[in-house]
């Protein structure tokens, strides 16, 4: 680790994070892999990066984005959460435009649709999935049977077992041929396997608020990019990096610009 960091250096992962290289997390990750030169020598975790340093991964220039971008997505069904699927499906990122680092925050699954962000922030990333930041989500379920009952809907608040460990939800209500449902946490097909668990299984699936967060009227396909005022109510601005969480705010909808996919060629 260094001892004496030059004036205005910065961590080398946050440095990468800024990049849109990778998360924190998974930049240690490079670093540790020895995939990060700084200055032509191979880096190590813990070393910082002086201003105008020369940073490269697996020989290619790394430089810091002059500005971020981060968008909201409302994925349709059919759609995986990843960059590339080897299977040849689409994917998220055949709906947005061609941005350097941009990735997914989370994950929805295939048959699921709803409010997916995708970013080109690795500190916003961990701000947005890191569980100690507690980013509630909400989701929207229609059920086998229709609504919910309410001593479901109190065994979901309690807990259920799952074969990954007991799951909760921090609320849950009944709502016409279903339910609505607020999780805090995402593991893979989580609600899906709660709602069986308690003899509901979904039949549909929508995501309806990240956050304070609101999916709003943005149509299935559609995007846009979040603004300033848009990162405030996620309790994050650019220059924070992954410091203490704030208050969230009231929810607020994504209305307006619906752009759609202009040609170019999973959590609940």
């Amino acid at each position: 680790m260094d001892d004496d960091p030059p004036p205005g250096a910065e961590r080398l992962q946050r440095f990468l994070a800024r990049a849109g290289v990778a998360s924190r997390r998974k930049a240690e990750a490079l670093i540790a892999a020895g995939r990060v030169k700084v200055d032509g020598a191979t880096a190590h975790l813990g070393q910082s990066v002086a201003p105008g340093a020369s940073v490269t991964l697996d020989g290619a220039p790394v430089a810091p984005l002059a500005r971020h971008r981060t968008f909201a997505l409302h994925k349709p069904a059919g759609v995986v959460t990843t960059a590339a699927d080897e299977r040849g499906r689409r994917t998220v990122l055949d709906l947005l435009p061609a941005v350097a680092g941009l990735h997914p925050v989370g994950r929805l699954d295939r048959d699921s649709e709803g409010l997916l962000l995708l970013t080109t922030d690795g500190a916003l990333t961990q701000r947005l999935t890191h569980p100690r930041y507690g980013q509630a989500k909400t989701y929207r379920v229609w059920c086998a049977g229709g609504a919910l009952p309410r001593p479901a809907c109190r065994a979901l608040e309690v807990g259920v077992d799952l074969d990954d460990g007991p799951a909760r939800a921090l609320r849950a209500r009944p709502a016409p041929g279903g339910a609505v449902v607020v999780l805090g946490e995402g593991r893979k097909r989580q609600l899906r396997r709660m709602l069986a668990a308690v003899g509901h299984p979904v039949e549909r699936l929508l995501r309806t608020h990240v956050g304070a967060l609101a999916l709003g009227d943005l149509a299935a396909g559609a995007w846009r990019e979040l603004t300033e005022g848009d990162l405030a109510r996620l309790g994050y601005t650019p220059t924070m990096g992954a410091s203490a969480p704030s208050s969230t705010g009231k929810p607020r909808s994504l209305p307006g610009r619906r752009r759609r996919p202009d040609g170019r060629p999973e959590e609940a």
